[in-house]
């Protein structure tokens, strides 16, 4: 018996009916609602193929979206790096056996946590230009890539400390019976397995990276939703360079949970410890040795 028909009862033709009812209900109601938007923008004249000519041409590719596609990747690739060092140095340090080393790692980790984005950037966008720190050009990005790192990052170390916890407690404890410290088993052992069970889960926060970036246009940072946002009022189409911003966003987004997917395949395959044919007979090999060196012992000491 299956662990499924023992958790749940399969549903009968009644349920089956309903469910099917259900699903019917909800796409009817759904398409209901796309034909109303659909000729709302029509009546308004959203849909008139006019608006979308100047998305063809190259001044709107090359001054406007090309540029800011261009520093939402730059902010973005920042930010992942950054986010994932913070996430693995604090991660591992709210694990680590000093008492002092845990309570400043967690203090860090819950503030950020707690810190909306947005304001990160805005409080940093200021500080940065009050200060003068760095010249003014840069200010946007650093203050977007700052907050990013920081808040996304105290996710990150959140992800590696419950990731490390949920392993088995067989692991830690070979990791001390071959005589590492608990520092190197984290480091050795455990980390390096608790990475990949939680790939998904970093995929997920690096899409929330990318996505979050765009919180930058309320700092006048140049990414690809304000200079779409500024194409579209420049042409009087606003609604069709958001869907195509909404397009690239999507498009980038699944190609980086498709990317991990397959790097998940990669590194799951060459760290399963699947034995291989050949260390087999040699195991069995030894074994039989082993057997007939004990007989022939044996023997031995009965023919004395």
């Amino acid at each position: 018996m299956s662990t499924q028909n023992v958790l749940f009862d399969a549903p009968g033709p009644r349920a089956r009916r309903n469910f099917a009812i259900g699903n019917a209900v909800g796409v009817l109601l759904l398409l209901t609602v796309l034909y109303l938007v659909i000729s709302r923008l029509g009546a308004r004249g959203q849909l008139d193929p006019a608006l979308w000519k100047p998305l063809l041409t190259s001044r709107s590719w090359q001054y406007y979206i090309l540029p800011g596609l261009q520093n939402t990747l730059v902010a973005g690739a920042y930010s992942i790096v950054g986010a994932m060092v913070f996430g693995l140095l604090f991660g591992v340090g709210r694990l680590s056996g000093s008492r002092a080393i845990r309570w400043f790692c967690g203090i860090v980790v819950e503030f950020f946590r707690a810190v909306p984005v947005l304001i990160m950037m805005v409080a940093g966008w200021l500080a940065l230009n009050q200060l003068k720190l760095i010249p003014a050009e840069m200010t946007s990005l650093v203050a977007v890539v700052g907050a990013l790192i920081l808040y996304n990052g105290s996710v990150i170390a959140e992800l590696v400390r419950s990731g490390i916890h949920g392993l088995p407690k067989g692991q830690r404890e070979a990791g001390l019976a071959i005589g590492l410290t608990r520092n190197q088993s984290i480091r050795s052992i455990e980390l390096p397995q608790a990475l990949i069970a939680m790939l998904p889960s970093l995929v997920s926060q690096f899409v929330v990276i990318l996505k979050d970036s765009a919180l930058g246009y309320y700092i006048a940072y140049a990414e690809l939703l304000r200079n779409s946002r500024l194409l579209g009022t420049d042409g009087t189409n606003i609604l069709q360079t958001l869907f195509v911003a909404a397009a690239i966003f999507i498009l980038i987004n699944f190609s980086l949970s498709r990317f991990a997917e397959f790097l998940a395949r990669r590194v799951g395959g060459a760290t399963s410890g699947k034995t291989r044919v050949g260390d087999v007979p040699n195991t069995v090999t030894t074994i039989g040795l082993e057997q007939s060196g004990t007989a022939a012992a044996k023997r031995g000491l009965e023919h004395r």
